[in-house]
C-alpha cells in the first residue's frame, strides 16, 4: 500500500479525494498498488466529511511522515504552495499538481530539485485540465521536432466569445452569464485578461523547447476590448475571433510566443472549438498537426488528470520519469515588437472614405478593406499582409496624429 496526501480541499482537491476513493479498486489495478489517502491538508473545518479523520491543518504532519510517498498539491497560487512543494521534493516525496501558476513561475527549479532527489514532479492537470497534453508531448510525440503549439487554453474566455459570435451578446452580458453559470470567477481578471492562458502556453513552450519561459516575457492581451463590431468584421472576413496562446521556434532559435485575440479562418481546426471547451494544436515535423480537444477545467476532469499523475508516481517510486527543462531568461523570447504578422484594424474618422483610404494605403502593406452590415459612415476596417509589430504601431500612431481614431487592432492567425 502507498500512502498519499492531498494539499487543498477546494474544487479540485475534493475531486481528487472523490476519484481516489470511489475508484480505488480500478486505480489499484493500474498502479499495481493500493493507494490510501493518509492526510488532507486544509485550514478549514469539514466536520461532515466522510474523511474528517484524515484532515490536518499542519503541513509538518505530511512532511515528516516517511510513509507518505506522493503528495497532490491542489492549493493554487504560488505561496505557500511553492514552499510546501519544495520541502516535499527535498524530503524525497513525489509531488503532482494542477497549479499552473506555480509550474509557470517555478517549474524549472522544482523539476531540478525533483531530479536531484530522484523523485517526480508531474503536472498533467496544469494545462488542459482533463485533456491529456503534457504526457503526449513528452512521450508520444517525443520523436518529433515541435514546430508550433497553438491553442484555445481558457474555457471562460472561449465561452464569452462563443456567446458574442453565436448570439450577438455583448462582452459584459456574456461575462455576466459566465459568472452566473460558474464558468467565471467573481474577479475574472486572470481569465479575461489572458493571464491563465499565458501560464499554460509558458508551460507548453518550456516542455517543448527545453528552457523555462516565464510569463513576464510573454506578450499577453485579453478579450476585454472585444466588441460585436469586431465579431461582425471577423465573420465578413471569413472567420471568428478566438483567444489564442501560440508559440513557435524561429530560425534564429528564439521563440515567438504570445497570448492574444486572433482572427481565425472558419476552416481552421480551432475555429469550431466553442463554449467552455479547449483545443490545443501541436504541429510536429513528423506527425503534422495533432489536436487535443475537451473540457480544460472542472472538478472531475481536472481531478482525473491529477489522479493519473499520482498513479504514474506510484508506478515510478524507484524509477524517476524523465520530465525536465532548464532555466531560461528573456533572451529566448523574441521581443514582441520584432515579430511579424498580418493585422485587422478598425477605424473611426470624419475625413471621408477617400482620405482615409489614401492614408491607410500609404502606411500599411497591401491594406484591403472589409465591410459589415449597418456600419456607420465614419467607420472603416481593413486587413493587411505581414508587418513587423513596431511598423504597425508606428502606422497606428501616424493615423492618430492625422485625426483617424483606431478603435481595434487584432492579429490575423495563420492557423
Amino acid at each position: 500500500m502507498v500512502q498519499v496526501a492531498v494539499m487543498g480541499y477546494g474544487v479540485v482537491g475534493s475531486g481528487v479525494v472523490e476519484v481516489l476513493s470511489e475508484h480505488s479498486e480500478s486505480i489499484a489495478k493500474r498502479a499495481k498498488e493500493q493507494i490510501d489517502i493518509k492526510y488532507i491538508l486544509d485550514i478549514r473545518e469539514f466536520p461532515d466529511s466522510p474523511f474528517v479523520s484524515r484532515f490536518t491543518k499542519n503541513f509538518d504532519d505530511i512532511l515528516n511522515d516517511d510513509d507518505v510517498k506522493v503528495v497532490a498539491e491542489v492549493m493554487g497560487g504560488v505561496h505557500p504552495a511553492y514552499e510546501f512543494t519544495k520541502q516535499c521534493l527535498l524530503k524525497g516525496k513525489s509531488v503532482v499538481t494542477s497549479n499552473k501558476e506555480l509550474v509557470a513561475t517555478k517549474g524549472a527549479e522544482l523539476l531540478e530539485i525533483a531530479r536531484q532527489n530522484n523523485v517526480n514532479y508531474l503536472f498533467e492537470a496544469s494545462v488542459g485540465g482533463g485533456i491529456p497534453i503534457i504526457r503526449p508531448i513528452s512521450q508520444c510525440l517525443a520523436a518529433n521536432e515541435v514546430i508550433e503549439i497553438a491553442g484555445i487554453l481558457n474555457g471562460t474566455t472561449n465561452f464569452i466569445l462563443t456567446k458574442m459570435i453565436r448570439e450577438n451578446m455583448s462582452f459584459d452580458d456574456a461575462l455576466g452569464m459566465a459568472q452566473k453559470l460558474g464558468y467565471a470567477e467573481k474577479n475574472p481578471a486572470a481569465d479575461v485578461e489572458g493571464h491563465d492562458a499565458c501560464r499554460k502556453i509558458c508551460i507548453l513552450a518550456s516542455l517543448a523547447y527545453g528552457k523555462h519561459v516565464y510569463p513576464q516575457y510573454v506578450h499577453t492581451n485579453g478579450i476585454t476590448g472585444m466588441t460585436l463590431e469586431d465579431v461582425a468584421y471577423a465573420s465578413s472576413w471569413g472567420g471568428v475571433i478566438k483567444l489564442i496562446g501560440q508559440v513557435k521556434r524561429l530560425d534564429d532559435g528564439q521563440l515567438d510566443i504570445t497570448v492574444e485575440p486572433m482572427f481565425i479562418e472558419k476552416n481552421s481546426q480551432l475555429a469550431n472549438v466553442d463554449d467552455v471547451f479547449n483545443g490545443i494544436l501541436v504541429r510536429g515535423d513528423a506527425t503534422g498537426d495533432v489536436v487535443f480537444y475537451g473540457k480544460g477545467a472542472g472538478k472531475l476532469p481536472t481531478a482525473s488528470a491529477v489522479v493519473a499523475d499520482i498513479i504514474d508516481c506510484v508506478k515510478h517510486l524507484k524509477a524517476r520519469k524523465y520530465l525536465h527543462w532548464i532555466d531560461g531568461g528573456d533572451d529566448i523570447v523574441k521581443p514582441y515588437s520584432q515579430t511579424v504578422y498580418p493585422v485587422y484594424i478598425r477605424l473611426e474618422s470624419s475625413l471621408g472614405k477617400q482620405a482615409v483610404t489614401e492614408k491607410v494605403t500609404a502606411l500599411f502593406k497591401n491594406a484591403r478593406s472589409i465591410l459589415r452590415t449597418n456600419a456607420p459612415e465614419n467607420e472603416f476596417a481593413f486587413v493587411t499582409d505581414d508587418m513587423l509589430v513596431y511598423e504597425q504601431e508606428n502606422a497606428v500612431n501616424a493615423l492618430e496624429q492625422d485625426g483617424i481614431h483606431v478603435l481595434s487592432k487584432i492579429r490575423i492567425s495563420d492557423l
